[in-house]
């Protein structure tokens, strides 16, 4: 509470001089690393819509639901059927569910970044003992784990249906683990794309548009030129187009060494040779977001 301390003064002078207690504060400085993780974890949970609106609730749940049923459909299936292996693959699940990861990616990654510049908050972020590679760090990271969760999530309902129905423990373990493998490869790719996209814009509803358009366009200009391809007999150039595509990045990448069966046309994945340069241009796209991202920050925070 403010002390009033009133000082002599002449006759009729009304000078007062007030002690209004302020005090330095002396308690604990959590300092940079407490901000980034909880920036990180505030923006995984905004990535399911935790601690918003309901409304904010319905879209990533939902797609979350979306991913999960056919997996608990399939294991139904296996587990009535007593089959010898599940339907699909661990590695094949998501490509085949590229619609739902895309569509969860353009709806999130602008809630993860365009608000902030919209509303200008970036430089408040920046006032406080946080840096530009402490906030590009945490979105990155929470987005790319929000990902994560929604790809990995229906390959464990997977797993658990499989040893339910009682199929090979190893066999079945080593197809899980080779999953997650490619599951986190494409979260940290998609989230890089995703918000390097989105970062552009303040507008939610551009970068919504912005990261469809790329994903579904490259996907489907890709798909088109290996089918042409498959057509006129020059199978050889199906592995190379498929560069120019993040979800066929992924599909060679996982076809070439984590024994994947390729959704390339004619089901010919990319040699061991051709693999090693998908697995080039993914890493160096997943760094080049991250630099994007960097260089974005380093001038919206002046």
């Amino acid at each position: 509470m403010a002390v009033e301390q009133p000082v002599s003064t002449a006759p009729g002078d009304q000078t007062r001089i007030h002690n209004i207690g302020y005090r330095t504060y002396d308690g604990p400085r959590l300092g940079r690393a407490y901000a980034r993780r909880s920036l990180y974890s505030q923006s995984l949970r905004g990535a399911y819509g935790l601690g918003r609106s309901v409304k904010s609730k319905v879209l990533p749940m939902l797609l979350f639901v979306v991913m999960c049923v056919p997996a608990a459909i399939m294991v139904a299936v296996a587990v009535a059927t007593k089959a010898n292996d599940l339907p699909v693959g661990y590695t094949r699940y998501a490509i085949i569910m590229q619609a739902v990861i895309s569509l969860y990616i353009a709806s999130q990654a602008p809630q993860a970044v365009s608000r902030d510049l919209r509303f200008k908050t970036v430089p408040l972020y920046f006032s406080r003992p946080i840096e530009t590679a402490d906030y590009v760090r945490a979105k990155y990271a929470a987005l790319a784990s929000a990902m994560f969760i929604l790809t990995a999530a229906p390959l464990l309902v997977l797993y658990v249906g499989a040893l339910l129905a009682k199929l090979d423990f190893a066999d079945q373990t080593k197809g899980f683990a080779q999953g997650l493998v490619s599951v986190a490869l494409l979260s940290l790719l998609f989230a890089g794309i995703g918000l390097v996209i989105a970062s552009v814009t303040p507008r939610r509803g551009f970068g919504i548009a912005a990261v469809i358009a790329v994903l579904t366009i490259s996907y489907g200009a890709v798909s088109t030129l290996q089918a042409i391809a498959d057509a006129q007999g020059t199978s050889d150039s199906i592995a190379w187009i498929g560069l120019f595509s993040p979800i066929t990045l992924i599909d060679g990448v996982q076809s070439a060494f984590l024994g994947a069966d390729s959704a390339f046309p004619g089901g010919v994945g990319p040699t061991n040779a051709e693999g090693v340069v998908y697995v080039i241009v993914t890493l160096g796209l997943i760094a080049a977001s991250y630099g994007l991202l960097m260089r974005r920050y380093k001038k919206v925070g002046l």
